[in-house]
């Protein structure tokens, strides 16, 4: 065992602090208009798919006569259930509440 390096040495190496310096330096946050159109697309897509999972259990046409569902008759028993049905759209309505809450509460970060 002596051989063998310590897997948490009691001693702590140096710390350059030229290293911290120049990575604090070289770090540039991203131009206001690439953060602003970040956030759009995030928004967008999080609202268009919280909507689209949120309706879809409640679309008969697409729901009731998928082929991938009535190919597995175990889980179009599950699926067809009424509370199965509504969890999946509470989880369309938290993607929506994602979307709106990343609106709400977006900074600016200007470096």
């Amino acid at each position: 065992m002596s051989g063998e390096q310590q897997l948490f040495p009691s001693s702590e190496p140096p710390v350059n602090s030229t290293v911290e310096t120049s990575g604090q330096a070289g770090r540039r946050s991203a131009p206001i208009w690439l953060q602003r159109l970040s956030l759009f697309v995030l928004v967008l897509f999080c609202v268009y798919l919280g909507v689209l999972v949120m309706l879809l259990p409640w679309w008969t046409r697409i729901w009731d006569h998928n082929l991938f569902i009535q190919a597995h008759p175990p889980l179009s028993a599950i699926l067809h259930n009424g509370a199965v049905r509504g969890v999946i759209s509470g989880i369309g309505l938290l993607d929506i509440w994602i979307g709106i809450s990343e609106a709400v509460h977006y900074r600016d970060y200007r470096g």
